[in-house]
């Protein structure tokens, strides 16, 4: 996986950031999402380093990166902190504009990033997601059992750790199983990086504190926030038989949190990189501007 890339281990003000980065051509960064690591974008990645330089991230508290502690409120584990991670690697590879796309949580601190550094960014494309202070204020009964994770894992601490940590394989074939995944479309390798990522007690409980983030710190963000919009352009993606494709809007969603914004479902469940790597490419290279 990865053919051709550096691995790189940058440090940031609060974290260590593992990273791979390869190809020539524009800055383009990708965010993966939970319970994956950067792995998850081995199958579009290498076509995109052929028109981009495409830097692929561990977010902080997953894969590789540090698992920093959780800070006052979990701050440490916010989407503001994690933006600001990124922003800060991109600068160090001399990047300090670049195009953006992030999958799941990370494409929620994509968002942040979009509203905090918004002059570090040039297009951004958000995969299957909506707003997260939207999530919570829509929830009911089909999207909690959907999306039971993000209720377990809010839990106090040791709770989901000690959990999760009894039957880590088992755990992460219920959560590709809830999100619409076919586990025959993640690779052995693929699925074996996940793993022995979430073995790491550490990792476990990184990836616990950023849901609590995002049940606390980073509603507290998008409420201060709430009148703000995106001002680059916005590519949203989603499964057409994934979670946000089945319950939401999520064009007039994000209508109301971007001032250009553009989108369609994809033939899959949530992973669209890893469940259609053709369309979600073909999407992505209309979209990004080489």
């Amino acid at each position: 996986m990865f053919h051709g890339f550096t691995s790189a281990r940058l440090e940031v003000p609060g974290a260590a950031i593992n990273l791979r980065w390869g190809g020539k051509g524009p800055p383009l960064l990708l965010l993966h999402g939970y319970p994956e690591t950067h792995v998850m974008w081995h199958k579009i990645a290498p076509t995109l380093a052929e028109r981009f330089t495409v830097v692929c991230p561990d977010l902080r508290g997953y894969g590789d990166s540090s698992k920093p502690a959780d800070g006052d409120g979990h701050y440490n584990y916010s989407k503001r902190a994690m933006a600001g991670d990124q922003v800060a690697v991109m600068k160090q590879l001399g990047f300090p504009r670049f195009q953006l796309i992030g999958h799941d949580r990370g494409a929620r601190v994509a968002h942040r990033l979009c509203l905090d550094h918004g002059d570090s960014v040039e297009r951004v494309a958000l995969l299957d997601i909506i707003p997260t202070a939207e999530v919570f204020a829509r929830t009911d009964k089909r999207l909690a059992t959907y999306y039971y994770h993000w209720f377990f894992l809010i839990q106090p601490n040791e709770l989901p750790e000690r959990l999760i940590a009894g039957a880590v394989d088992h755990y992460l074939d219920s959560i590709f199983r809830s999100l619409g995944g076919n586990r025959n479309v993640f690779t052995p390798e693929a699925q074996a990086a996940y793993r022995r990522s979430m073995r790491d007690p550490a990792t476990i409980h990184a990836t616990c504190e950023d849901y609590r983030a995002g049940a606390s710190i980073d509603l507290e963000h998008d409420a201060a926030d709430a009148d703000r919009r995106i001002r680059c352009p916005l590519l949203v993606l989603w499964g057409a038989s994934g979670v946000v494709g089945r319950l939401y809007d999520p064009l007039a969603i994000w209508r109301g949190k971007a001032v250009n914004v553009q989108g369609r479902a994809l033939p899959c469940g949530h992973f669209l990189p890893e469940e259609a790597p053709a369309e979600t490419l073909a999407a992505l290279t209309d979209f990004l501007q080489a």
